[in-house]
């Protein structure tokens, strides 16, 4: 049987529900690399999951000669090499490309994933021109301080998950927030740039690297200032076509071109500005639901982009998709939460899943991090589908013992 090696980092819904299944439909064995092999085993031991990995060993897979070690030490040459880790990407791709498999491009995930080359390399082509710099402490940091445009945001370079962002309108207040994050990670790297104002959206793209293909993008509903949890998304932007391909234009000529990417822009008057380049596939559980409202198998298509076959050419009518983060107001232990369920009214499909277990404790976080859980629903009418979820998500009851 075919191999199929997955690095993995922490245990995931994507990975465990998504694609070992999709690579076990296309008559791959699945071999887990993980720097946390006995917190994989143990969750599959205990799951009741329909799929699992044939064998889960222990590498630092952040380290990709760490990763290529193991897989020469595997019996035959894998079938493919991947990951949809935002930190694995690099490894990832420079342990498939010494295999001779398909694979991402190595500097180009890189620059996507640090924040700092992803703007750097953005101005080298000419392509955005927004004022950023990177500090790695005080002394760096007092240089600047006459440069910057406020109010402006602060950011960790290989920040995930909207952690440690941050909107500063002050002197005072970006140095103690850099102060904050140096205390916890002493010459961590800091991004400072400019403020992008105006709504948020996304573009979710599949490559074979010769086509890049637009499934669509999402309309993103964020907190209010000074962070930036993501609340909500709907599924179709409402942008024009022409607006779209700016950005298709933009990430290709950042080097984007094969696998999933998930993109997140502002749009403003003078067109679309780049927030982030997410080089895998979208996460937070929209990947299900891009799964069913485009009805398509995507983890599979993912897949065999690995496998070295070409995108296949998809026609398809998208219908209504929402998806709603709960997130926790105050920290401590968590003394109720809703069960997990799924309805069905009418052709409208919701699904409610609980993103943390009665007794764990709260640690607020200002990031999609202090998620509780997730509503997400799919239809034929966005009217509709809007009005279930929030008849829906209004009864849903969170009790924190603060």
């Amino acid at each position: 049987m075919r191999e199929i090696i997955i690095l993995t980092h922490v245990i995931t819904d994507s990975v465990n529900t998504g694609f070992i299944p999709a690579a076990q439909r296309l008559g791959l064995s699945v071999v887990l690399l993980t720097d946390n092999a006995e917190a994989h085993r143990e969750y599959f031991s205990q799951s009741t999951l329909s799929a699992y990995p044939a064998a889960i060993f222990s590498c630092d897979v952040f380290n990709p000669l760490a990763v290529i070690e193991a897989v020469t030490r595997r019996p035959q040459k894998p079938a493919a090499i991947f990951s949809n880790s935002d930190h694995l990407q690099t490894s990832t791709a420079i342990a498939a490309d010494y295999f001779g498999l398909p694979c991402k491009n190595w500097h180009v995930t890189y620059r996507a994933k640090h924040k700092a080359e992803m703007r750097a390399e953005l101005q080298r082509r000419g392509i955005d021109g927004l004022w950023y710099a990177v500090v790695s402490n005080k002394t760096e940091l007092e240089q600047i301080l006459d440069s910057i445009p406020f109010p402006c945001i602060t950011k960790p370079c290989e920040g995930v998950a909207s952690q440690q962002v941050s909107l500063i309108y002050y002197r005072t207040e970006l140095k103690t927030q850099c102060a904050a994050a140096w205390n916890i990670h002493p010459g961590q790297s800091l991004l400072i740039e400019e403020y992008i104002e105006g709504p948020l959206y996304t573009l979710e793209t599949l490559g074979d690297n010769e086509r890049l293909h637009v499934l669509g993008g999402f309309q993103v509903k964020l907190s209010p200032p000074p962070h930036f949890i993501e609340l909500e998304a709907s599924w179709g932007t409402g942008l024009t076509v022409e607006q779209e391909t700016e950005v298709l234009n933009i990430i290709r000529n950042f080097g984007i071109g094969f696998g999933a990417c998930h993109t997140e822009f502002v749009m403003t008057g003078a067109g679309p500005r780049l927030i982030e380049i997410n080089y895998r596939n979208i996460g937070d559980y929209r990947e299900f639901m891009l799964q069913d409202a485009l009805d398509i198998p995507l983890f599979e298509l993912v897949l065999r982009l690995y496998l070295g076959e070409s995108l296949p050419h998809m026609n398809f009518s998208p219908g209504a998709a929402l998806i709603r983060y709960f997130t926790a107001s105050s920290g401590g232990r968590l003394l109720y939460a809703p069960e997990p369920f799924f309805q069905q009214v009418e052709d409208i499909q919701i699904t409610f899943k609980p993103l943390r277990a009665i007794g764990d404790m709260i640690n607020l976080t200002n990031s999609n991090k202090d998620y509780l859980g997730v509503l997400r629903g799919t239809g034929l009418d966005a009217q509709y589908l809007c009005q279930e979820m929030s008849r829906i998500g209004e009864q849903l009851v969170w009790e924190i013992d603060s």
